[in-house]
């Protein structure tokens, strides 16, 4: 069972990533990130979810330095955006991003989307990164099976995680099922739909029984479908109770009815039809 905020799932190559994280897409860069990531820290979480293209890698790299926890405690994630696909312009990328975050290694860099014709090369990137022990882990974000199963043949070092839109409207079970078998780990973006789990009357009556939100028993079933999850917030008392998920467990009664949610539903873009 997950009962702790620091609990960790091992990844493929033997780095440990903690269940929860904090993401920090659409944060401001500034005061406003850096404040969300200190109060995260503060609350106990370990690990945060950035990327380029939400230009605030610079604020996050202040918080952690600012924060006083060791940087070996911190699991610290960040993607290379899809103008900066291929060889030379991902190791750029990368080297950017570095310097932005001031950080002498980063934990788990992604590849945010598959773009096609160009995410071949720009694994051959993270790859290099990874050799070089600039990166711990490496991974790639919105694949889809399809992609994956196109990249794997290529691939000298198997991404040890994808990270993909997963809420109770959205499972992809069959994307969750290729990934376990192949020993690669899902991580949930939007596990809350944008805040839209607060209106779904299944999820309310739910977390009437437990004495939970309805948010708080999404990310219950996020982590007990053994997918990491990385809910988004700048107000410190939605970074807290976001993370009062770890002193109760959804019966496997109250999974299936989650489960029977599932719209196939997105709240963000198709993998296989987006234009940025």
């Amino acid at each position: 069972m997950i009962n702790h905020i620091q609990d960790t799932v091992e990844l493929s190559n033997g780095v440990r990533m903690p269940w929860l994280g904090l993401g920090v897409w659409q944060s401001q860069e500034g005061e406003e990130v850096e404040q969300s990531v200190l109060w995260a820290l503060e609350q106990g979480y370990r690990s945060i979810d950035t990327a380029a293209i939400y230009r605030n890698e610079a604020g996050v790299g202040k918080a952690l330095k600012s924060s006083g926890i060791s940087r070996e405690e911190i699991f610290l994630t960040t993607k290379v955006w899809n103008s900066d696909h291929g060889f030379e312009s991902t190791l750029k990328a990368f080297e950017t991003s570095q310097e932005l975050l001031d950080t002498p290694y980063i934990d788990l860099y992604l590849i945010h989307w598959p773009v096609v014709g160009k995410y071949k090369e720009t694994w051959r990137a993270l790859e290099l990164l990874y050799k070089e022990q600039k990166v711990r882990a490496i991974g790639v974000s919105n694949f889809l099976v399809h992609h994956l199963k196109d990249l794997l043949p290529a691939c000298e070092v198997k991404p040890m995680l994808d990270q993909v839109e997963f809420h109770p409207h959205l499972i992809q079970p069959t994307l969750l099922d290729y990934c376990r078998t192949e020993g690669i780990q899902l991580e949930a973006w939007s596990p809350l739909m944008q805040g839209k789990v607060v209106d779904v009357p299944e999820l309310i009556a739910i977390g009437e029984k437990y004495g939970k939100s309805a948010v708080q028993v999404t990310l219950r079933w996020n982590l007990q479908h053994g997918v990491i999850t990385i809910p988004k917030s700048v107000k410190r008392e939605r970074i807290i109770s976001n993370s009062e998920i770890f002193d109760f467990e959804l019966s496997e009664d109250d999974m299936m009815a989650i489960d029977a949610l599932d719209r196939g539903a997105r709240v963000g873009p198709d993998p296989d039809n987006f234009d940025f």
